[in-house]
């Protein structure tokens, strides 16, 4: 299986223009690689611009359609040739109190729109990271099937280690460490996500990661295109 890298723009980039040129110059630098499953999040309204590359999701809710003033449901994603969804991210736990029991809802949702869900996971500094990971496991993951469980991508994001927050290095040994552990949980596909960049990748990899989830490298074109080829 190749590994999967995901390239979350978060609310990135300002303009059509930016988003339009990021895109293709990525596409371009990476269309003869065959290394690794390439996958672009942006924000929803650069979706239906985009074209030519795998698209993700950064957010869903979990109903269909109905009174849900902002909200954008995985039918509506679903046409515009989104085939992940990123769900339980930390910035969406911290700013926007999204809980477990929220999550499980999309997750849910998610995967009965016939989509993949990316779950991410992990903890804050100073928190037990095993008490905390097996608790939003055993939540987010609450009451579903076991063939839909191999269908769910577990994205290990320690929060601490993203570079927006306090950016320490989360090294591929101690993500290991980790990683063991979640298997225990969830024998799925697990990625890893934190400050990832073309120097570091292939550590995360090599420790057994299936692939990476890509925040703030993913904005440089040449650093992601770098990153790709390296792994």
């Amino acid at each position: 299986m190749k590994p999967l890298i995901i390239a979350n723009w978060k609310c990135n980039p300002k303009t059509r223009k930016d988003a339009e040129e990021l895109f293709n110059k990525v596409k371009n630098g990476v269309k003869n690689t065959q290394k690794a499953e390439i996958v672009i999040a942006p924000p929803f309204v650069w979706l239906p611009i985009l074209r030519g590359m795998t698209l993700a999701a950064q957010d869903c809710a979990w109903e269909e359609c109905g009174p849900y003033t902002g909200e954008v449901s995985p039918q509506m994603l679903e046409g515009f040739g989104v085939k992940y969804v990123i769900i339980g991210h930390s910035e969406r736990r911290i700013h926007f109190k999204e809980t477990d029991e929220m999550i499980n809802k999309k997750l849910k949702a998610i995967l009965k729109a016939g989509l993949r869900p990316v779950l991410c996971i992990g903890e804050k500094k100073g928190e037990n990271a095993k008490t905390i990971v097996s608790g939003q496991i055993e939540t987010d993951l609450k009451d579903i099937a076991e063939k839909d469980l191999e269908k769910v991508i577990i994205a290990y994001e320690p929060i601490w280690a993203i570079s927006t927050n306090e950016g320490e290095i989360c090294s591929p040994e101690q993500a290991k460490a980790m990683l063991n552990f979640i298997r225990t949980k969830f024998n799925h596909r697990i990625i890893y996500g934190g400050s990832v960049d073309s120097k570091i990748v292939n550590g995360y990899l090599k420790v057994g990661f299936e692939g990476v989830l890509v925040g703030g490298a993913s904005l440089r074109p040449d650093e992601f295109i770098k990153l790709i080829k390296n792994v």
